[in-house]
């Protein structure tokens, strides 16, 4: 008997210890959860389609009458519905086309209480624009595919790099999207002084070597992965995302150049305003409503660096306090915004970017 009661006893022992360390882990599976929840929480929500296209830009209004008209200034073709509001805008000698759709909310917390709201979708055609092509083959295909379509645009690319945005991965593993930084530190730099180091390229920002149409190989550099300067931005947004041709250099190769000046000075897409006056500051542009959404803007920010352009960033539209603004990676944010850090992210009026702002290009 006293064998047998001490067997129980220890029985007894052994179901309290196993209901015990159960409810532990419960515990902390629902606490884990929990955090997790929490932390998702605190994330910033880079983009949120709010609603439905309340104009005939939905996908009933583009089986409506519609009707195709010329402008200029540039030459480019409008495709509006019925009601005469516009589907679709096309610039000759641009891939870029801004189609209207669902309106979507970009927003950077960390950094700015600006928000765009915006029913521009910017995306890339299959080739360059030109007066009739609506009714080519290629264009119906790729418009049936396009219009109405939810699928990451250009703007949606460019806010998967602002601060807090979530790592997203290939199929092999390859962190291609997520919070990006403009570059290392600079040993001989200061604020507002060259702090960060320039040059790093989208294969950098991915750690993997890239080899361009020409055949030259591209390696990364370890202290720049998962960093991008502001061309390297616009070459990660526009090339290595939405598959515009790349160049591995300002002069070697086809495609767009790797820097700002390269940009701005070569024959890809369309001059959309013109780079005025004598160097090396040139002349700030008087007139920039011209400017379409996804269009680059190029600034010249430093004396020293003499005739050459020196920033770019893609132009999102108005703010909702009606303020032309731009997102692009640069070292006091270190990396893309469109936050006020360093100087508004804005076209008009009289802050710092405004006033060196120079000329853009549509691609």
């Amino acid at each position: 008997m006293p064998t047998s009661s001490k067997a129980g006893a220890g029985r007894s022992r052994k179901i309290v210890n196993v209901v015990a360390v159960t409810a532990l882990l419960a515990a902390s599976g629902y606490l884990t959860v929990a955090l997790r929840k929490d932390e998702q929480a605190k994330a910033p929500e880079v983009q949120a389609v709010t609603d439905k296209p309340q104009l005939s830009s939905s996908t009933v209004g583009a089986q409506g009458a519609q009707t195709w008209e010329r402008l200029t200034g540039p030459d480019r073709s409008v495709l509006r519905d019925a009601k005469g509001q516009v589907l679709g805008t096309f610039t000759d000698g641009a891939r870029t086309a801004t189609l209207t759709g669902p309106s979507r909310t970009f927003a950077e917390a960390a950094n700015t209480k600006s928000r765009v709201v915006t029913e521009n979708w910017v995306r890339l055609m299959p080739q360059k624009w030109k007066a009739g092509a609506e009714n080519s083959a290629w264009f119906k295909e790729w418009f049936k595919k396009y219009f109405g379509s939810e699928e990451d645009d250009i703007f949606a690319f460019a806010f998967q790099y602002v601060e807090g945005a979530p790592v997203k991965k290939d199929a092999q593993g390859v962190p291609y999207a997520g919070d990006a930084a403009f570059g290392p530190i600079n040993p001989g730099g200061s604020i507002g002084n060259d702090l960060r180091k320039e040059q790093s390229d989208f294969y950098d920002y991915l750690g993997i070597p890239y080899t361009f149409r020409d055949g030259t190989t591209m390696k990364p550099e370890q202290e720049r992965y998962r960093a991008i300067d502001c061309s390297g931005f616009v070459r990660t947004v526009y090339g290595y995302r939405a598959r515009y041709p790349l160049a591995p250099t300002d002069t070697q190769g086809d495609g767009l150049p790797r820097t700002a000046n390269g940009i701005a000075r070569s024959h890809e897409g369309i001059t959309v305003i013109p780079l005025q006056g004598p160097g090396p500051w040139y002349t700030r542009p008087t007139a920039i409503d011209v400017l379409q959404p996804g269009d680059l803007v190029i600034f010249k920010l430093d004396s020293r660096t003499h005739n050459r352009l020196d920033h770019i960033g893609i132009y999102l539209g108005n703010d909702t306090d009606g303020h032309k603004i731009f997102i692009s990676s640069r070292e006091e944010v270190n990396g893309p915004t469109i936050g006020d850090k360093g100087g508004t992210s804005r076209l008009d009026g009289n802050g710092y970017y405004a006033n060196y702002f120079r000329t853009a290009r549509r691609l």
